[in-house]
Parts: C-alpha cells; structure tokens; sequence
C-alpha cells in the first residue's frame, strides 16, 4: 500500500508519517531527507527541482515492489506530483491512500514553523513568510484530511489508521 501525505511545512506530516510507519512496519519516504542529500551532492544553496521527487517515486516504487507499504511524505502541493505517486501505486498494483495534513489554527502553525529545528543535517527550514507564499493547489482527492491543530499525534495516527482498507494489501493501484 501507499500512503501520501501532503501539507504546508510545519503541519506535522513528519512527525504523523513516522509514527504511522512505526505502528504499521512500513518504510517512510521524506523528500526533504532526499532533497538535502541531492543539495549535499552538488552544493548547499543549489535548487534541487523535482529531482528529489522523481527519486522518491523510484524509491517508492522499488519498495512497494518488495511488498512494503510506503509512507511518502511531502509537501506534495501540486497536481502533477499527486499524479505521479498515483501513477506509483498503479504500476506497483498497490492500493493507494492520500492523505492531506493540515494545521487550522494559523498561530499554532505559525509557532511551529518559526520553532522547529531540523534533524536533517545542513536542511534548513522554511520560515513563516515562505509557508505561506508557497504554491499549494487545493486537493480533491484526498481520502482524508487531518487536521492536527489541538490534536495529538496517536489521534492524528487513528484518523488514518480509520481510512486505510481492511482487505489484504495488494490491488489495482487505485483507491481503497
């Protein structure tokens, strides 16, 4: 199964997806661990573009194919990156689940952006003014929203846990 999350930084989508992979065995995918690495690769300041995308979906793809499940996590804020991790799910033949995170309260987003340090080496968070500015297309086609604002992390988890199909994990690669 796939499971993608997506949200403005400072939603929470780290620190729900890990804990979800744990309570499922799953591998968790973030695309700013991957995304630091590319910079590392080729300097500090240099924009990646969507090469940490693309290598995530191969990633994805690779572990979904030894019959993992796959917590992808990212800010995944346009159409044609939702697109591709569909397309993931369907060549793999797995179930796909989107899941969008979201945080309601703007003061309580707005702590936790300006607050939060990185445990990625050299990864530089993004400040308030460029959460905000970011481009961030509506999304439709989640399979559920969770907004964290007041919530715990086991209650964020448990309104997962609540949309993921109950039948074996295999599938067309479409939507529960």
């Amino acid at each position: 199964m796939l499971i993608v999350f997506g949200g403005l930084p400072g939603t929470g989508k780290t620190t729900i997806g890990r804990a979800l992979a744990r309570r499922l065995g799953a591998f968790h995918l973030r695309i700013d661990t991957i995304e630091q690495a590319i910079r590392a690769a080729g300097g500090a300041d240099d924009p990646v573009g969507p090469q940490g995308y693309l290598v995530a979906y191969a990633l994805a793809g690779d572990n979904l194919g030894l019959g993992a499940t796959v917590v992808a996590d990212s800010v995944n804020p346009i159409r044609v990156t939702r697109e591709a991790w569909r397309a993931t799910a369907l060549r793999a033949g797995v179930p796909l689940v989107e899941v969008e995170i979201v945080c309601s309260d703007p003061a309580e987003h707005r702590h936790r952006v300006e607050t939060r340090h990185s445990d990625i080496a050299g990864h530089r968070p993004p400040s308030w003014a460029a959460v905000v500015g970011r481009t961030y297309e509506p999304w439709d086609e989640a399979d559920a929203v969770v907004d964290t604002a007041g919530r715990d992390v086991d209650a964020c988890v448990a309104a997962i846990l609540a949309v993921l199909p109950t039948r074996p994990l295999h599938g067309s690669g479409r939507r529960p």
